[in-house]
This record gives structure tokens, C-alpha cells and sequence, in this order.
């Protein structure tokens, strides 16, 4: 596995790419990101990881202009999960979900020529997925089930 790019983040609140030795911006790092690398912003004092705040930032830069991605009913659902039991559960569910759906679309660009082939593995990998995601919820194995 590749290591992430690292990218520092100083006082007066500008990024520094350690790669490229030069300071960039927040579109940037989402160009970054964008371009499939995985990047990792380090607060260049307390050696903090504030990746997660500057991720969430490009989300709500990206939320705030153009068509949103998640309506306020998609938004209201996620906020109703922190703290909850199911928490922990539904973040890998989602994590494990985009996933899936990245994979997928990498499937249908790459087998654009056969639309029904995709169509069929594309079921059979959600209905995989959703077994293996209730076989975790439920802790049951999904072969005892069915009998």
C-alpha cells in the first residue's frame, strides 16, 4: 500500500504539500483526492491528523455550491446515528457501501460494451454485500439461516 500523501497544515492556517515542497489550497488537496491518492494533513505543531476536518470541509465547500449531494432528510438520518448503537455499524455499512459502489462504477465504464453482464454482477455483489452486512448486524451466520 501506497503511503499517504502528507500534507501540513500551519498556524496561519495554509497547507503545505510535503511532496511538492510547495503551500496549496483546499482544492487542491480535493484534487488530490479526486486523482485517487490518499493524503494525510498533520497539524505541523502538535502533529495532530486533521484529515477528517479538512475532508469534511471540501464536503461542505461541495454541499454549499451547485446541487448537494445529501438533502436535509439524508442529513437529519446521518446526525440520528451519533451516539446510538448503531453507530459504529452503520459507518462501516456506508464505508463498505461507497465501496461497492466505487467498484461498480469502475465495472461499468471498464464493461460498457455489455450492459446486462454488469447489470447481473453488479445484483449479485449487492445481494452479497447485504447478506454479509445483516450476517455482521445480527452475528449469524447466513448459511444456518437458511435452513
Amino acid at each position: 500500500m501506497l503511503q499517504p500523501r502528507i500534507i501540513k497544515k500551519y498556524p496561519n492556517r495554509r497547507l503545505y504539500d510535503t511532496e511538492t515542497s510547495k503551500y496549496i489550497t483546499v482544492t487542491k488537496v480535493k484534487e488530490l483526492v479526486m486523482a485517487g491518492l490518499e493524503v494525510q494533513v498533520i497539524d505541523s505543531n502538535t502533529e495532530e491528523d486533521l484529515t477528517r476536518s479538512i475532508l469534511l470541509q471540501i464536503i461542505m465547500e461541495e454541499e454549499s455550491r451547485g446541487k448537494p449531494m445529501f438533502s436535509e432528510n439524508t442529513l437529519a438520518h446521518l446526525i440520528r446515528f451519533y451516539g446510538g448503537a448503531a453507530q459504529g455499524i452503520f459507518g462501516q455499512y456506508l464505508e463498505e457501501s461507497l465501496a461497492a459502489f466505487s467498484k461498480q462504477q469502475h465495472l461499468m465504464s471498464k464493461n460498457a460494451q455489455n450492459p446486462l453482464d454488469n447489470i447481473t454482477q453488479i445484483a449479485q455483489q449487492n445481494m452479497k454485500l447485504w447478506s454479509d452486512m445483516q450476517s455482521s448486524f445480527f452475528n449469524t451466520d447466513p448459511d444456518k439461516t437458511k435452513k
